[in-house]
């Protein structure tokens, strides 16, 4: 069940309350009988993990105004040429004519 924060108004008491999510608000201070406020802080939580940053998912693409923001890169040139495969010639013998 959640813990919730409460403070009177009147005189500044703080408690903590135990309350389940169908149970109502407090609305009376126990200390004076003054009327209660809810107090929001920080919560608590923590993703551990892979899959929670946008670089998780994301290791090789750009978003659409990074590559807006940046110019288009040239393509290089290559003054290499084009090499000629040769195609294998090995030549196998079957199993049974190995014997």
């Amino acid at each position: 069940m959640p813990t919730y924060a409460y403070a009177c108004k009147e005189c500044g008491h703080k408690f903590d309350a135990v309350q389940s999510f169908a149970d109502a608000t407090l609305t009376e201070c126990p200390e004076c009988g003054g009327a209660l406020r809810k107090q929001y802080g920080s919560i608590g939580v923590t993703f551990n993990g892979s899959g929670f940053y946008r670089t998780d998912s994301r290791a090789g693409t750009k978003s659409a105004s990074d590559a807006a923001a940046k110019p288009a890169a040239t393509p290089a040139k290559s003054d290499s040429k084009p090499s000629t495969a040769t195609p294998s010639t090995t030549t196998s013998t079957p199993a049974s004519a190995a014997k």
